[in-house]
């Protein structure tokens, strides 16, 4: 948004910029779950993901209240939880702490670092001449996992494995972004396993998707 402002002769004119975009920076924080988990999985402590980008906003009629939003962005998310993932030698291998004897966990998390496609149909109350208004902006997002890793720490193994080929490179889900003013609700729910069928839990795909809620912070 924004206006122009001239002075001629001691007068002051205003001109409204009819050709505005909204919304074309994001950065955003994020509480991560997991659902669709097998028998046993289940999360520990606080799971975070931070998320920044850039989205072209192209309205889509006149009054510029309904918009497209197509976007590029990175992240990453972390889970912590009680899957052990360890290496083996026939590959990576699955179990639950409660299955093995590690003694006391101070860790065990995995994270993955995505490239971000969103797109986003917008629809909000603003004006060019109107910083604080309603927005709904339901999506979708494609990301490509650049880099995974899983930690574990106990009293008994020190475990950390990077770039598992059992996780899955392409991810996607349904957005939603809504509310009034500067921080607005967000919500991700992944339409796909985060693991391929490769990775087996008790001889059982390990089908959990994520599940992100969080805050938003848009800027021009």
């Amino acid at each position: 948004m924004s206006c122009v402002v001239s002075n001629a002769q001691d007068s002051l004119t205003v001109e409204e910029d009819n050709r505005y975009r909204e919304d074309q920076f994001y950065a955003s924080i994020t509480y991560n779950l997991l659902t669709d988990n097998p028998a046993g999985v289940s999360q520990s402590n606080f799971s975070t993901g931070f998320h920044f980008g850039v989205i072209r906003d192209m309205p889509i009629n006149k009054r510029r209240n309904w918009a497209i939003g197509l976007g590029l962005g990175i992240s990453s998310n972390s889970y912590n939880q009680n899957l052990v993932i360890t290496e083996g030698v026939s590959g990576v291998n699955y179990d639950l702490e409660d299955d093995l004897s590690l003694g006391n966990v101070s860790k065990n998390k995995f994270t993955t670092y995505l490239i971000d496609i969103p797109f986003e149909l917008r629809w909000r109350t603003s004006t060019p001449s109107t910083y604080k208004f309603w927005r709904i902006y339901p999506g979708f997002k494609i990301s490509y996992v650049l880099f995974n890793s899983s930690k574990l720490r106990s009293d008994v193994l020190n475990n950390k494995i990077s770039n598992n080929d059992d996780f899955n490179t392409l991810q996607y889900g349904i957005t939603l972004s809504a509310g009034y003013g500067t921080w607005n609700f967000q919500l991700y729910y992944g339409l796909n396993p985060i693991f391929d069928d490769s990775a087996q839990l008790n001889a059982n795909a390990i089908d959990s998707r994520a599940v992100r809620v969080g805050i938003i912070f848009y800027i021009l």
